[in-house]
């Protein structure tokens, strides 16, 4: 995939005020811990995650995508009644249907012939959204579309916990470990053509990769628990590290390849946000300086879809990402799938 016409005017991402430790969730599972003979500190100690956010309860998850987009409103040019395409695109929904898009978009007050819909793809979903707005942008279908997204951890947090506490096993203790990883928060991305941008952020192309057979590594859904339908969330993240570094390897061959890009001449990269482990052995085996890499994960956790582009977001505010740089964002999700993109920020 190459771009010449697609820019990100805006960026703009909205962070809950509940902040949890993960000594206040190894707190609640205090007797899990002292079955297992666990000793404390070990979950910021295999995932370097030190901190993470979640909403209030019952906080709707539309009202943080419309806070984030209400900031890149508020810091561009353009107007609701601009955007032609706004995409909802976190793992978390409010209904089966409809589409949280347009919850979303009445509350910006969008213009009547927006297109306006969700679509998922576990962590990638952002990245699936840029690329699906950025398409109709280099067709000439439309000047301005948003991706939007909000993601909460509390809920699936909660009930996992409890889980723990009830089976008490060390493969419960495994197969939760990312769950508590989880962080909350929402995002919103503007993409306009070069007519109406400010010629900052340009897309310049992108790649994806599949490994499909590796479906079963990662799910969040609904199980039959006795008598009614629970929350479930079950993750193998030694057997996703291990195929995902595969996975990545082989989307950065076709990365480089495709923008003609050598390794060394790439300023910047930010990755998706899961853990120290997953970070280091990422950038080793993509032979990426770590000096190159912008984390938040130590004290937002991994917040899913929003992870990668509001690590990006603070980036540029800290000066990380400078005008000109070569930037890589790599994305990985449950699947398995990678999507890396390019930008000349």
């Amino acid at each position: 995939m190459r771009y010449q016409n697609v820019f990100m005017e805006g960026l703009g991402y909205e962070l809950p005020p509940v902040v949890v430790t993960s000594s206040e969730l190894e707190a609640q599972l205090q007797p899990m811990y002292k079955a297992l003979r666990i000793p404390l500190g070990q979950l910021e100690t295999l995932t370097g995650i030190s901190e993470r956010r979640w909403w209030e309860k019952d906080y709707a998850l539309s009202d943080g995508a419309v806070a984030a987009a209400q900031k890149v409103l508020e810091t561009t040019s353009f107007s609701p009644r601009d955007i032609e395409v706004l995409v909802y695109t976190g793992v978390c929904r409010e209904n089966f249907e409809p589409a949280t898009a347009c919850k979303i978009a009445a509350q910006l007050g969008l213009a009547d012939n927006a297109f306006v819909y969700d679509i998922s793809n576990a962590c990638l979903g952002v990245m699936n959204g840029i690329i699906d707005v950025a398409n109709r942008i280099e067709l000439g279908q439309i000047e301005a579309g948003m991706v939007v997204s909000s993601e909460t951890a509390r809920e699936i947090n909660e009930v996992m916990i409890e889980r723990m506490l009830r089976e008490t096993n060390i493969e419960a203790f495994k197969y939760s470990l990312a769950t508590l990883t989880g962080g909350s928060g929402s995002i919103a991305v503007l993409l306009t053509n070069r007519a109406r941008s400010s010629n900052c952020r340009r897309l310049l192309g992108g790649v994806a990769q599949a490994a499909p057979q590796h479906h079963q590594l990662c799910k969040w859904g609904m199980e039959l628990v006795e008598d009614h339908y629970a929350p479930v969330m079950f993750t193998d993240s030694v057997a996703v590290l291990k195929n995902g570094i595969k996975l990545a390897e082989k989307t950065w061959q076709a990365f480089t390849k495709e923008l003609n890009w050598q390794p060394q001449s790439i300023d910047k990269v930010i990755c998706h946000q899961i853990g120290s482990e997953h970070q280091s052995s990422i950038l080793k085996a993509l032979d990426i300086d770590e000096e190159k890499d912008f984390c938040t994960y130590p004290y937002l956790g991994n917040i899913g879809t929003v992870s990668l582009p509001i690590t990006a977001a603070v980036a540029e505010e800290r000066e990380f990402l400078q005008k000109g740089d070569l930037v890589g964002f790599l994305g990985i999700g449950s699947g398995l799938n990678c999507m890396m993109l390019g930008w000349e920020w």
